[in-house]
């Protein structure tokens, strides 16, 4: 259940990061639930082995190529999706760095809140 959960946070907040970028587009929420599972598959299978051949630069940049990865990863996404359109690598990476700071933050409040009864 708390895979479906974290899905579903993070669709709607994909899908609503969508009214306040400019660069970012989907269809339709049908298609941010798809991107939420693509996402989840990417950052599962893809993500790690990524991380390990780039850990000389991301120790150089402090860490911060990882944004690099996160955008680099949304961008994919758009390849693979027709119903997500990227404007550009700029706006993969403000979105990449907004979806992890609000999905993070819905997520502890409902984890939290379910811990709570």
């Amino acid at each position: 259940m708390n895979i479906i959960l974290r899905l579903i946070i993070s669709a709607v907040t994909a899908y609503g990061l969508t009214y306040v970028l400019n660069g970012i587009h989907f269809t339709d929420f049908k298609g941010a639930v798809f991107f939420a599972l693509l996402m989840a598959v990417l950052n599962t299978l893809l993500k790690p082995i990524l991380v390990v051949l780039t850990i000389p630069i991301t120790i150089i940049t402090l860490g911060l190529f990882l944004l690099v990865i996160n955008a680099g990863m949304i961008l994919l996404a758009d390849r693979m999706m027709d119903s997500l359109k990227v404007d550009g690598f700029w706006w993969a990476l403000i979105f990449s760095v907004l979806l992890t700071i609000v999905t993070g933050a819905l997520q502890s409040l409902f984890s939290s809140s379910s811990k709570r009864k």
